[in-house]
C-alpha cells in the first residue's frame, strides 16, 4: 500500500482503494459477500476493526477465512472478552464462540492489538483510542443513543494526528470531518444490522435493513457500501442456535419484526 500527501498533510492520495470492515460477528455469509463486492470495486487493501467472531453464526469458519486473508486486524471488545472472561461470565454471543474456537483461533485473537497506527495517515481502533466500549461518533445517554457532536468527537480523538481515524463498535455507518481536517469513519457492521445493549444505559441500534455494510477510502474520499447477501441463511442459523433475537435482526435490520 502507498500514499501521497499534499496540502499540509490532510490532502491524502492513496495508491490503493482501501476496504474498511468492522463487526463481522461470525457472519461468514455477509463477509464473503463484502469481500467479493470490494474486490469487484477494485479494493486491494482490507482493514478489519474487530468484533470478528462472537455471535450464534459461524465463528470457526469466519476465523479460518480471516486467518487466510491475513489482513491488518485489531481486537474489539468481544475479542478481549473471549480472552479475559471466565466462561460463566460470558454473554451468549461470546459463549457460543468460546465453545467452538480452538487454541489456534484463540492465539490468532491474542495477537491482535487493541489499536493500530497502520500507516502515518490511518489509525485503527474499535471504539475510541482509549476504550473498546466507548462509541466514537455516537453518545449513549439515559434516553438512548444520539449522534455525537464535533466537540465530543474531537475530545475522543485526543492527540491522534492521523488523517483518518477508523472505528467500529456502533454498527452505524457515519463519517465526520473535524475542524482540523481529520476524518473519523465508522464503516458500519458487516454482520449484524441491529442490536441492543444496557451499557452505560439501555439503548438500541437499528440500521433498518439486513444488508452487510463496509466503507471504502479512495483518494481521500469515503464511500459507504451496502451489500446484499443470503441473510436468511444467517437468520436460520441464529434461530437454530437458540437466538431468535439475532434471527429477527438479521432478517430485518431491526430489534423487533
Amino acid at each position: 500500500m502507498g500514499w501521497r500527501t499534499a496540502g499540509g498533510g490532510r490532502g491524502v492520495h492513496f495508491l490503493s482503494r482501501i476496504a474498511i470492515l468492522s463487526d463481522i460477528h461470525g457472519n461468514l455469509r455477509a463477509l464473503d459477500a463484502v469481500i467479493a463486492d470490494a474486490q469487484g470495486r477494485g479494493c486491494d487493501v482490507f482493514l478489519n476493526l474487530g468484533d470478528s467472531l462472537s455471535g450464534p453464526l459461524w465463528p470457526v469458519e469466519t476465523a479460518e477465512r480471516l486467518m487466510r486473508e491475513d489482513w491488518p486486524t485489531i481486537a474489539g471488545n468481544h475479542e478481549r472478552q473471549l480472552l479475559t472472561l471466565e466462561r460463566a461470565r460470558m454473554g451468549a454471543s461470546d459463549g457460543h464462540a468460546h465453545d467452538v474456537l480452538d487454541a489456534r483461533h484463540l492465539a490468532w485473537i491474542a495477537a491482535q492489538p487493541a489499536v493500530l497506527a497502520w500507516s502515518p495517515e490511518i489509525f485503527m481502533c474499535h471504539g475510541t483510542p482509549a476504550s473498546d466500549l466507548e462509541h466514537f461518533l455516537h453518545t449513549v445517554e439515559p434516553t438512548g443513543m444520539r449522534d455525537a457532536g464535533d466537540d465530543e468527537i474531537a475530545a475522543r480523538a485526543g492527540e491522534r494526528r492521523e488523517a483518518f481515524l477508523l472505528c467500529g463498535h456502533t454498527h452505524l455507518p457515519r463519517a465526520v470531518v473535524l475542524a482540523d481536517g481529520r476524518i473519523v469513519v465508522d464503516p458500519g457492521s458487516v454482520g449484524l444490522q441491529a442490536f441492543d445493549d444496557d451499557r452505560p444505559w439501555p439503548y438500541r441500534v437499528e440500521v433498518g435493513d439486513p444488508r452487510a455494510r463496509y466503507a471504502i477510502i479512495d483518494n481521500g474520499a469515503i464511500e459507504f457500501v451496502a451489500v446484499e447477501y443470503d441473510h436468511e441463511a444467517a437468520a436460520v442459523k441464529a434461530a437454530h442456535e437458540g437466538r431468535d433475537d439475532w434471527a429477527v435482526a438479521l432478517r430485518t435490520g431491526r430489534i423487533t419484526a
